[in-house]
């Protein structure tokens, strides 16, 4: 049997048909804008989401109506997607990187209290969280809140779509700063500080569960012949963990997408400490450590394509690997303010150390660098909770460049392992629609059995040393900057 692996991201949905020993049959994407009506606020509409999907099911599904068995998802979190008493969408989706909800994460952070929200949901609040959202509609939109009937996440509406259930899972759930994730419920106290009840969520489902089947309207729109499950799926960054194989206990993943999150899994429910890093459930029904930094490859992309006006992103790969990394120049890629670890939704990019003497080649380096270091400031956090880690997994579009994975190795001092399939969310989705269609017996069963790695980056001893020094000067750098950028 054959299964579909949607991966809805920020700037397009990418999806996969594969078999069940995960090998890639066919591929399709569709690219979509984003919508910025006012500075730091990004906005998209959930049918362009709909349109993608319906064209790349059609294309997917073509040749093989009567072979797909199963569909399933990773996409992007934290967006509101608010539907009324008949479904209809009230307004564009508020996305995970908009910033309008400084005053709201202030005041849950502050008047409600960190202390209260670690206790209620294993995490504190931060712009990018759905229930800021909530509360943003609350205050400035109140016609649209009393509309609200339902809320749901971005690839959840996909999968009601395909479905007509209302649904969501653990993991994609705990970045709704709704969830109480230890207990993997809904918690009251949140609900009552949203101002919300709890039939205006989706219920509650583990990634790998089935909701329902495709609706006949759409199996006969795509002259499907067989009734194909739906399984629910998971937030891109547990779906990313699942194609790589990151499961079970003490594993991890490094995603370099738009964004760029560390990921490690745990069996057992922990909390950070200082709540730097969020603590969510994972796809394969354990818990896991997440630190997101919300600009890594969309740095890279910046400074070629806006700055530098190129598309090649390996044009200088050879010039920047003969930079000397001791040449004193630092990138901090704060481009859209930054979640793990600072929390700092006003902070901004910046080249520092610049001279007479500073090439373009030297500020390529810094900026993936930079990048690195900021991964570096979130392993730092999950090291001082008492995490061991030896080795990491890499996906994500900047996996590609194989200076940045060398970079990575070195300045977190592991191993890097990359997968022979560096799809990621669309490749796990896969893996998850083959679990809950019986193909295999849980997560870690079906990923011992079809992820295997590719190559293997060792860190070199001469470079760790020299990117611990530079480390330990970068992270001085934004005590110092606070307030200025």
């Amino acid at each position: 049997m054959l299964y579909i692996g949607i991966d809805l991201g920020t700037s397009s949905t990418k999806a996969l048909l594969t078999n069940e020993k995960g090998e890639i049959i066919k591929s399709s994407s569709r690219s979509y804008g984003i919508s910025y009506p006012n500075p730091g606020w990004t906005e998209q509409n959930p049918s362009d989401w709909v349109k993608a999907l319906i064209e790349i099911l059609k294309d997917l599904s073509k040749d093989h109506e009567d072979e797909i068995n199963g569909i399933s998802f990773g996409g992007q979190m934290h967006g509101l997607v608010v539907l009324d008493k008949d479904d209809n969408v009230i307004r564009p989706c508020i996305l995970w990187n908009d910033g309008r909800t400084e005053a709201e994460t202030e005041y849950l952070n502050e008047v409600i209290g960190k202390d209260n929200l670690s206790k209620y949901t294993g995490n504190i609040a931060f712009a990018g969280f759905t229930l800021p959202k909530i509360l943003w509609m609350k205050n400035h939109e109140k016609e649209n809140f009393d509309k609200i009937s339902k809320i749901m996440l971005p690839k959840d509406y996909l999968a009601y779509y395909l479905s007509g259930v209302h649904a969501t899972d653990y993991s994609d759930a705990s970045g709704m700063l709704l969830l109480d994730v230890e207990h993997r419920s809904y918690s009251k106290e949140m609900l009552e500080i949203a101002g919300i009840s709890e039939s205006m969520l989706p219920k509650l489902y583990e990634s790998y569960d089935v909701i329902g089947t495709l609706k006949e309207s759409i199996k006969k729109e795509l002259n499907l012949k067989r009734d194909v499950n739906i399984v629910i799926g998971a937030g891109d960054n547990a779906a990313a963990a699942v194609g790589t194989g990151t499961v079970g206990n003490n594993k991890c993943n490094i995603s370099l997408g738009t964004s760029g999150t560390i990921f490690i899994t745990s069996d057992k429910y922990s909390v950070d400490k200082k709540n730097s890093l969020h603590s969510f459930c994972h796809a394969d029904g354990g818990y896991h450590l997440m630190g997101c930094i919300l600009s890594a490859a969309s740095c890279n992309g910046w400074w070629l394509n806006k700055i530098l006006n190129r598309t090649d992103f390996d044009y200088h790969n050879t010039e920047m690997s003969n930079v000397d990394i001791n040449n004193g120049v630092f990138f901090l890629p704060y481009l859209s303010g930054e979640r793990s670890p600072h929390n700092d939704v006003n902070i901004r990019g910046a080249f520092l150390g610049l001279s007479h003497t500073t090439t373009e080649a030297m500020m390529g380096r810094a900026v993936l660098e930079g990048v690195a270091f900021a991964l570096r400031d979130c392993l730092e956090v999950a090291k001082q909770n008492g995490v061991n880690i030896t080795s990491t997994k890499l996906c994500g579009g900047g996996s590609k460049t194989t200076l940045w994975i060398s970079i990575i190795a070195n300045v977190l001092n592991v191993p890097v392992e990359i997968p022979y399939v560096e799809e990621g969310p669309s490749y796990g989705a896969a893996i998850l629609a083959m679990v809950g269609s019986k193909e295999y017996p849980d997560i870690i069963s079906a990923t011992n059995a079809i992820i295997k790695t590719k190559e293997i980056i060792y860190p070199d001893s001469k470079q760790v040393s020299i990117y611990e020094e530079k480390y330990n000067k970068f992270r001085k750098i934004y005590p110092k900057l606070k307030g200025l950028l």
